[in-house]
């Protein structure tokens, strides 16, 4: 069975956009962006919603061809056009960049591909990391906890139905003062 992560740059108060999907409070140092990096590189299948989708997609499939870019942006970029993507829309109807539309059940299709053999897979998108985390898809949650408060926004997490118990199991501090903290779900025996 695959695993399922579920990581995103937080603020303080949970939120991963200040409104109007502001996220320029979540800049990365170049330390964070390359622990994020080696996280990418490590998935064998990214999962995302629309939103995200069309976020990531107006950005970093020519990202490597900045004059100004990196060497970590530039590894970034490649690893993202390479990486196997599924997206979740029923609204676009094409998608570049080694990525797969899907219009249906996405909780169904998510436990699928859990189901598979394979790498890890990551979600992103709050209403898509959402409905697979009241669903119990989950199995590590990632917070890189930002030194701000920005009072409202999108927030990391949904209402849940019930409690979801967790276990720390990375805790580490970053230039800026982020903390990232790394959990698994607890499942019962």
């Amino acid at each position: 069975m695959r695993k399922l992560t579920y990581g995103m740059n937080v603020t303080l108060d949970g939120y991963i956009a200040a409104a109007g999907d502001d996220i320029a409070w979540g800049v990365p140092s170049d330390e964070l962006f390359q622990w994020w990096l080696d996280q990418e590189k490590a998935t064998g299948l990214s999962l995302y919603g629309r939103r995200l989708w069309e976020t990531l997609s107006s950005y970093w499939p020519t990202f490597d061809q900045q004059p100004n870019a990196t060497p970590a942006e530039v590894e970034f970029a490649r690893n993202w056009r390479d990486t196997p993507k599924v997206v979740f829309s029923s609204t676009i109807d094409k998608a570049d960049w080694n990525t797969r539309l899907f219009s249906g059940d996405a909780i169904a299709e998510i436990a699928r591909l859990k189901a598979e053999d394979g790498g890890p897979m990551s979600v992103g998108g709050a209403t898509l990391a959402g409905a697979a985390m009241r669903a119990g898809l989950i199995d590590e949650y990632v917070l890189a906890t930002h030194p701000v408060l920005v009072g409202g926004g999108t927030p990391f997490s949904p209402a849940l139905d019930g409690w979801v118990n967790l276990d720390l199991v990375e805790t580490r501090t970053f230039p800026g003062g982020v903390v990232l903290t790394r959990y698994e779900t607890r499942r019962r025996a």
